[in-house]
């Protein structure tokens, strides 16, 4: 993995840790499993495979998950920038940057480039005198030569995420640069179920615990959101020295993530 251009190992993560998502599971097969570890499908209907893909939808939404989840099962190297380092970090280097990150997607396929808050250097181009306006859009322009530079069926897939689709740039994600698009909404009941089973499959639960109720309330929690709810309830148990977790802990360590969720911290804090 890249988080800055640096290699790191490949991704734990696989389908199966996925509550849900079953039609967002089969359309990144689609769209980048079976274009790295078949393109001969592609090859003999006479269609070309996407070059890559845009998730978008709320935080916490599984995004990230899933695009970890497609390099695990192609065992493709998986490189990850977020789009806010490219600008924050590195001013002055954002295009250098892209394009040293497409260099080494050549020089170590099968690769998946997931660029994360892509809107941070992909919204919609105004003119502006400001350094740093012009720096976003000079590292938007040397994306889009990259991602014009390289052939679909290659061995270099792009993953992109964003929470606000609505503000990128068209040029960015007309077909033929980004072809498919995925959308992650907030969980419904039946995918709630399935991601607090997942996360509670080796916890130890008391006879009362009702994760129905959890599940059936009204309000909008997403899949990491309920990982930071079974994880912090399980560590109030832990404070108390009890081996089991309780509906109270589950009960608290709602209240305590929805109140963190709202006072804005990084949803990365309490997962």
């Amino acid at each position: 993995m890249v988080t800055v251009m640096k290699l790191e190992k490949a991704p734990q993560e696989t389908y199966a840790d996925i509550g849900g998502l079953d039609t967002q599971i089969q359309e990144i097969k689609e769209s980048v499993e079976l274009p790295l570890t078949h393109p001969e499908y592609y090859e003999e209907m006479g269609i070309k495979p996407p070059k890559g893909v845009i998730l978008y939808g709320p935080p916490g939404t599984g995004k990230t998950l899933l695009a970890k989840a497609v390099a695990n099962q192609t065992s493709a190297t998986f490189l990850r920038v977020v789009g806010s380092e490219l600008i924050q970090k590195y001013l002055g280097d954002g295009p250098k940057l892209v394009r040293e990150l497409f260099r080494v997607a050549e020089e170590h396929a099968p690769s998946i480039v997931f660029i994360d808050e892509i809107d941070a250097v992909g919204t919609k181009r105004y003119d502006s005198n400001s350094g740093g306006e012009r720096e976003i859009q000079r590292t938007m322009l040397e994306l889009l030569n990259q991602l014009d530079g390289f052939d679909s069926r290659g061995d270099v897939k792009v993953i992109m995420a964003t929470n606000r689709i609505e503000t990128l740039d068209p040029a960015l994600i007309r077909p033929g640069r980004i072809d498919r698009k995925i959308e992650f909404p907030l969980p419904d009941e039946k995918t709630k179920r399935r991601i607090f089973n997942i996360h509670t499959a080796r916890m130890t639960l008391a006879e009362d615990v009702n994760l129905s109720e959890l599940i059936m309330a009204k309000d909008d929690l997403s899949g990491a959101d309920i990982k930071a709810i079974c994880t912090e309830a399980g560590l109030m148990a832990l404070r108390e020295r009890r081996m089991k977790v309780t509906n109270e802990d589950f009960k608290k360590s709602k209240e305590s993530v929805l109140y963190r969720k709202k006072e804005g911290t990084p949803e990365g804090l309490y997962m």
